[in-house]
């Protein structure tokens, strides 16, 4: 029997450290603008900006912190809770 180390037959997200690829190509470039900002213009709001990013797309596991919020505002803001009393 042959055992493959492919995640889940291929179908698995790629990842790059803790952000998927797409996630880290932006982060890369956000961070590239922001030194440039920074050298040039003297400008720090687009590197707390790439950090701040760079923070929430974290990928621990499957989940983003950024996905964490945006359930904890659907669960308590967005969205109706609805509660059924029974006797």
């Amino acid at each position: 029997m042959t055992t493959y180390l492919y995640p889940q037959n291929l179908k698995a997200t790629a990842n790059l450290w803790l952000w998927s690829l797409r996630n880290f190509a932006i982060l890369c470039i956000s961070a590239l603008l922001s030194v440039l900002a920074l050298v040039q213009l003297g400008l720090m709001l687009p590197a707390a900006a790439a950090l701040c990013f760079g923070f929430l797309t974290i990928r621990p596991d499957d989940t983003t912190v950024l996905d964490f919020i945006r359930y904890a505002v659907r669960y308590f803001i967005s969205t109706q809770q609805e509660f059924i009393w029974r006797v």
